[in-house]
């Protein structure tokens, strides 16, 4: 009998890939008006501004970063393969590349990440994982795939693409180190940098702004399908990793194709029942996963917001903030002990 674990990261995953996928079709209509690049940069700008103005509400003015000073790295490391490299190599990738090419090698980051956190990052993952993550890369690429015969005819193209996927992919390893932080201030910083930067190299490259009908829509867009999309996964990331958050985030092409049927009444094909099933078999692989072996959390300093649960048994200084969900800087002590668990933040342990 199928035992399903649904969560809150779960829902998390699966609501990113949905506001992300739901932005393609609207982002769609925006193309005949806008350069690639300045589009791209138009949509994370949104993303930024949108999420630095949430996160200014919510604290009643700027208050300091969560990040610590070890932290620094990867995320400045993450703004630029993911913000800045990957947007410019895709965008010029795209010059010399058919939709259908890109769309069957953006396929590509889902299985890039993948790879990355098993192989570098050491990220656990078990058969049923793999075969889901197959699964759900299969259906994309069933969704995505030409009626006519792919002719490349030049290989630099296919190899940007590639190589924007493979910046993506570490972005969100990279990322997966910082996700316990504030998410509204990692999502906003990294939307404002790449939203600043691809717009500049558009207009240098001689872009120009279109209607300010046209922008507005396209910072709304971005700030739902990037920006709050881009929350949400880094919140999946805490939860799950970095493999498991990629695999139901690589839903979101099939999506925003049954977004595009219900709202653009454009028609479904057989690949869209096909893709359908593949990836509902993928995510069914993953929603019934159980994880569970006796292991050894190790000495752990950091900051995010957290209960006093089983994982949670810190002191509190008279400075440190009360009562039941709450963020401040603390420190695990070693335990060993047995439960169901993902490789979340608390559980990057080694397995044999």
């Amino acid at each position: 009998m199928l035992r399903f674990h649904f969560s809150l990261p779960t829902f998390c995953a699966l609501g990113a890939a949905l506001l992300f996928g739901a932005s393609m079709p609207f982002a769609k209509q925006l193309v005949g008006n806008f350069s690639p690049i300045l589009l791209a940069g138009l949509l994370y700008l949104g993303s930024g501004i949108g999420l630095i103005i949430a996160r200014l509400i919510r604290d009643k003015g700027w208050k300091s970063t969560t990040l610590l000073n070890k932290e620094w790295p990867w995320f400045l490391s993450a703004i630029g393969f993911g913000g800045v490299f990957a947007p410019i190599l895709l965008m010029f990738g795209l010059i010399q590349s058919n939709a259908a090419t890109a769309s069957l090698l953006l396929n590509l980051e889902a299985v890039l990440t993948a790879l990355l956190a098993w192989l570098v990052f050491k990220e656990n993952a078990d058969r049923r994982i793999i075969f889901g993550m197959i699964l759900i890369v299969a259906g994309g690429i069933v969704l995505v795939w030409p009626s006519k015969t792919l002719t490349i005819h030049h290989l630099i193209s296919p190899l940007l693409i590639a190589g924007a996927c493979l910046c993506w992919a570490l972005d969100n390893n990279l990322t997966r180190k910082i996700s316990g932080s504030d998410p509204l201030f990692v999502a906003g910083i990294k939307g404002l940098v790449a939203g600043i930067i691809n717009s500049c190299v558009a207009i240098i490259l001689g872009a120009t702004l279109p209607p300010w009908s046209s922008v507005t829509y396209a910072l709304l867009v971005g700030l739902i399908g990037y920006g709050i999309s881009l929350v949400l996964f880094i919140l999946a990331l805490r939860g799950l990793g970095t493999a498991r958050t990629s695999a139901y985030f690589s839903t979101a092409p099939f999506l925003g194709a049954a977004i595009a049927i219900l709202f653009f009444h454009e028609s479904p094909s057989i690949l869209f029942w096909i893709a359908a099933i593949l990836m509902s078999l993928g995510v069914l692989l993953h929603l019934t996963e159980r994880h569970e072996h006796e292991h050894t959390h190790e000495e752990l300093t950091h900051e995010h917001l957290h209960i006093h649960d089983e994982h949670h048994q810190h002191e509190h200084r008279p400075s440190d903030p009360p009562g039941g969900s709450h963020s401040h800087v603390h420190h695990h002590k070693p335990i060993t002990h047995k439960h169901p668990h993902y490789p979340d933040i608390h559980h990057r342990h080694k397995h044999k």
